[in-house]
């Protein structure tokens, strides 16, 4: 037996007659006995009379735990015995079946009804609900309705295989018990459906459940089926043997067997309660709250004892799913006892539970509770929680007569911190501390999902104090600034509001605890995801947890988190540099410049002078990314240069030309020219070094004179002017002539690669890249002729280098202005001249203006005049024949010497005549086409105006419907509309008229 859940009382003893039925009405005892008598009994303390008129409210009292004695006789209730009685309490009347099934009102027990076909009826069953009545006779089975009144209505009536044994409502259906096999019968059509066999010893039984399903007999199993037969999932009772009554009392089935009253538990697995011992039971009958045992002559009450002293036997035994299931049937105004109840047995389940090895049990029973954190944290001595200032202390258990010391009591297994027992063999402490630290994993794995249960729920109220306190603060601001001239008495007030910091404080409790427990139980990527997000850590005992476990990973989120970049970019940095050390075994986790530069992206926008700080010490290793950060970051370019120029200065370079490379827009003239007079510092010095040696070479080029060379001819934002100045007068010819390009000193800059650098293709180059650079139609058509002037006439080229070359440095925009005002006078030759000089004027992109002018005809007599020059005739040449189509034929004519001979310049006049002669033939080819488009529109014309008009007497106007007759006439471009001329000349009137009035609306 595991608790009393009835007392046993008899509250009847020594019948004059045998008892038949039994029954119960308020306080009273209906006993209907073996001669057709009716008795009624009353309690020995009550001298009311059951069947008085005004005892209205008889029905609502219950059965008194005392003697009951004789009140009321009432002989030849019914002609035959009284099998089954049954009160129906909410019709306030009695159903009696004898000979035939009775209705009797109730206190009066005057008969309302008899239904005259239950004749002989061997089973029936009421539908408290729709006031349905069902019986069987013989082979059929009847249902009955009341009708509201004092009659009842036949409503159906099937016939059925067999005799009913048994019979119950459910639902729709009725279940019947025949032979040895339960059917369902379906109310409304009479579809009979088999369920399964009843067993091979006890007759069928058939017992409604509250739930609306049944529960059958077989032999010694009850079975639960739903309203439809089918079988349900709740398992299975097992009585110790074949039950012939069942009473359905929750939470308890009772059953009544040969030698004694079984009472057995609803909830799985069905145990076994409590047992009765009573001998030659006839009925067993509920009646409100009490059981009703009949015997042959007496009657006895089994009487339930209160839930609160049942909750108390099962904790005090240990049945703790029990009592919490009791819990559950406490009634609705006593919800706070019930509270306080199913907390006490939860802590105490838990306990037991954590105490006998089912951890993640025992935290489900300690989440139920409702208990705080710190008193499950108890438990874990090896856990440090912060101090708290605000919570209480850890609740104690209500005490429900058990000792409450055994609640504070921790298992001997759930330390990491307990001391050994007494020495034993090596295996042994092996195996023990083997055990223990199962032991522990396994109590921290429980602590971790009870933590992540209660998590949600207090970090959100942390989170509303927190907003709470935020709106409070912004409050009591505004309320300072709104009068300024106000008396601090009068601010005081409002801005000195405390808001309770409790939901804070537990948050830190947990999540310092949740975040230590994680990582003992070896998941350190959790505990990082759990620092990620929104946390409570407290911050020193975590740090201190963290480095003592070295979990880095999450020591770096934990400085993250609480806004300590620079404490967590020194850790990254150490980390960093023990990697590359030969102490990196130690490190589970190997850390790469690249993760500080991932750490310092966010902060560019909030501090970027600790982002310039810590890219510092990574610029050199990880050059490329850092970068990247600086342009990611929106960090200025300026104050990156600025801050590399005084902390890092050989990394400036870098900088500046990964940062060109990157985004040439980004950076801006000043940086640029910054890059070029650093790459030109070092170029100088190179040379400066060689030519202390004497062995300067200008064909020579180091790394940095590639780089400087490149700059300069590919970036566009830099100052020319002051770096042309540090170039030195007689070496870095070519970087002179690309800053002189810049300035469109192209004359200047030909001359030097012609006559300095001895390089023709650097000039060939040099001159593609000026024409190609302009936009169409204003090319510098004269480029090519310029660098053709060079190679006819070196000797003028070269006369005033030096002076121009000063002047430039001086003023640089002289040269510019006395090329410009200089103008080439035209050449008046013959006809064959100007058949020469048509060659090439086809191609506009030559235009006869130009920074530098061309050979005129006196140039062409001092050319002549000047003997001995020694002119580049076959450069010239070859110029001519490579860049045919880019240089004006005419003008390179002039150019010439007079001794050229004519086959020398086939290379060239041949592709400009062949396409001068392929441009003359398209030319006329496009005009005899237009001549043609020309006749062809002609003749169109003419088919047009050759249209005839017939108007006959009959023709009328299209607009005013009239004959049209001797009258000037007008007609449409389709032909056949006709209209007045007049008319024709209204309507466009009319149409000019609305659409100025159109305009000026």
């Amino acid at each position: 037996m595991v608790h009393s859940a009835y007392d046993s009382f008899e509250l009847l003893c020594d019948s004059p007659t045998k008892i038949d039925a039994v029954e119960s009405y308020g306080s009273k005892l209906i006993i209907g006995c073996n001669d057709g008598s009716l008795r009624i009994y009353s309690p020995e303390s009550s001298s009311s009379d059951v069947c008085a008129p005004s005892d209205h409210r008889s029905g609502e009292l219950e059965l008194l735990k005392e003697s009951y004695v004789l009140d009321r006789t009432m002989s030849g209730f019914s002609r035959r015995p009284i099998t089954v009685m049954e009160v129906l309490r909410s019709k306030e009347l009695l159903l009696t079946l004898s000979e035939s099934i009775s209705f009797h009102k109730l206190p009066s027990l005057e008969t309302v009804a008899v239904i005259a076909k239950a004749k002989g009826a061997s089973a029936y069953s009421w539908d408290d609900s729709r006031a349905f009545l069902c019986f069987s006779r013989q082979r059929r089975v009847c249902i009955f309705r009341h009708d509201g009144g004092r009659g009842f209505v036949e409503v159906k009536d099937y016939g059925v295989p067999d005799t009913v044994k048994s019979m119950a409502w459910c639902g729709e259906n009725i279940c019947i018990g025949v032979r040895k096999e339960y059917m369902m019968l379906n109310a409304s059509t009479g579809v009979l459906s088999e369920v399964f066999s009843s067993g091979r010893i006890s007759p069928p039984l058939v017992v409604s459940l509250p739930s609306g399903g049944l529960l059958l007999g077989k032999d010694n199993i009850g079975v639960f089926v739903d309203q439809y037969g089918k079988l349900g999932h709740e398992g299975r009772i097992c009585w110790s043997e074949a039950p012939s009554q069942i009473v359905i009392h929750e939470p308890y089935a009772i059953g009544l067997l040969p030698r004694h009253v079984e009472i057995r538990s609803l909830q799985q697995p069905y145990p076994l309660i409590q047992t009765v011992s009573l001998r030659n039971v006839k009925h067993l009958i509920r009646s409100n709250s009490v059981i009703l045992v009949s015997l042959e002559k007496s009657v006895s009450g089994l009487f339930p004892v209160p839930l609160g002293a049942q909750i108390v036997q099962l904790t005090a035994s240990g049945h703790f799913e029990e009592a919490l299931s009791l819990c559950k049937l406490l009634p609705p105004e006593d919800s706070s006892l019930r509270a306080a109840k199913e907390s006490s047995i939860h802590i105490r389940y838990a306990h037991h539970l954590f105490e006998n090895g089912s951890y993640e049990e025992a935290m489900d029973h300690f989440l139920a509770s409702q208990v705080d954190i710190t008193y499950v944290l108890s438990l874990y001595p090896s856990i440090i929680v912060p101090n708290s200032t605000v919570l209480p202390e850890p609740e104690k258990v209500v005490d429900f007569g058990w000792d409450t010391s055994d609640l504070s009591r921790c298992s001997s297994g759930m330390s990491d911190e307990m001391d050994a027992s007494p020495r034993a063999p090596i295996d042994a402490e092996e195996n023990s501390a083997v055990q223990s630290k199962i032991v522990s994993h396994n109590t921290l794995m429980a602590l971790i999902k009870f933590l992540q249960k209660k998590r949600y729920n207090i970090i959100e109220k942390a989170a509303a104090e927190g907003t709470d306190e935020a709106v409070s603060d912004a409050f009591s601001v505004n309320f300072r600034s709104y009068d300024s001239n106000r008396s601090k008495k009068s601010n005081r007030g409002r801005g000195s509001i405390s808001i309770s910091s409790g939901g804070r404080e537990r948050a830190a409790i947990l999540d310092t605890t949740l975040l230590q427990a994680l990582i003992l139980t070896g998941q350190p990527s959790a505990a990082v995801e759990l620092l990620t997000g929104m946390n409570y850590c407290d911050l020193k005992i975590s740090e201190e947890f963290l480095k003592k476990t070295n979990q880095y990973t999450a020591l770096l989120e934990l400085y993250k988190c609480n806004g300590m970049h620079r404490e967590a970019l020194k850790l990254l940095l150490q980390l960093v540099e023990e990697s590359k050390s030969d102490h990196a075994a130690e490190l589970t986790k190997k850390f790469t410049p690249e993760m500080i530069i991932d750490y310092l992206k966010p902060l560019c926008g909030t501090d970027p002078m600790l982002v310039l700080e810590f890219a510092m010490l990574v610029l050199e290793s990880c050059p490329t990314q850092t970068i990247e950060l600086f342009l990611s970051g929106n960090i200025p370019a300026d104050l990156v240069n600025s801050y590399l120029k005084q902390h890092a200065p050989n990394m400036q370079a870098t900088y500046l030309e990964l940062m060109l490379s990157m985004n040439e827009d980004g950076i801006s003239g000043n940086l640029q020219n910054e890059m070029l007079q650093i790459y030109l510092s070092e170029v100088l010095d190179w040379y400066r070094e060689l030519s202390s040696q004497q062995q300067w070479d200008e064909t020579a080029y180091s790394p940095t004179r590639k780089k400087l060379l490149a700059a300069l001819e590919n970036i566009s934002g830099y100052n020319p002017e002051g770096l042309l100045k540090r170039l030195p007068a007689d070496a870095l010819y070519e970087e002179r002539a690309i800053l002189l390009g810049k300035l469109n000193q192209h004359e200047l800059a030909l001359s030097l690669y012609v006559h300095k650098l001895h390089v023709p293709e650097l000039a060939l180059s040099y001159c593609d890249r000026v024409y190609e650079s302009q936009p169409l139609g204003k090319f510098h058509s004269n480029i090519y002729l310029t660098l053709l002037q060079i190679y006819l006439n070196p000797k003028r080229t070269t006369r005033n280098f030096e002076r121009r070359i000063n002047n430039l440095v001086s003023t640089p925009n002289a040269e510019n202005k006395r090329v410009s005002s200089s103008t080439s006078t035209r050449n008046k030759g013959g006809r064959s001249a100007r058949k020469i000089a048509e060659i090439g004027v086809e191609d506009s992109r030559f235009s006869p203006s130009s920074t530098d002018s061309v050979k005129s005809d006196g140039d062409a007599d001092e050319l002549s005049s000047e003997e001995g020059s020694n002119i580049m005739l076959d450069e010239a040449l070859d110029l001519l024949s490579r860049r045919w189509e880019r240089i004006n034929g005419a003008q390179a004519l002039k150019l010439l010497p007079k001794e050229t001979k004519l086959k020398d310049l086939l290379s060239f006049l041949g592709p400009l005549l062949r396409k001068s002669s392929e441009a003359h033939r398209n030319f006329s080819v496009i005009r005899r086409l237009r001549e043609s488009e020309n006749l062809q529109v002609k003749d169109e014309l003419y088919n047009k105006r050759k249209a005839v008009v017939k108007v006959s007497g009959d023709s009328m106007c299209s607009l005013c419907n009239k004959k049209i007759g001797t009258s000037v006439f007008a007609v449409y471009p389709n032909g056949t509309t006709l209209v007045h001329f007049v008319c024709f000349r209204d309507s466009q009137t009319m149409k000019a008229v609305r659409g100025s009035q159109s305009r000026k609306r």
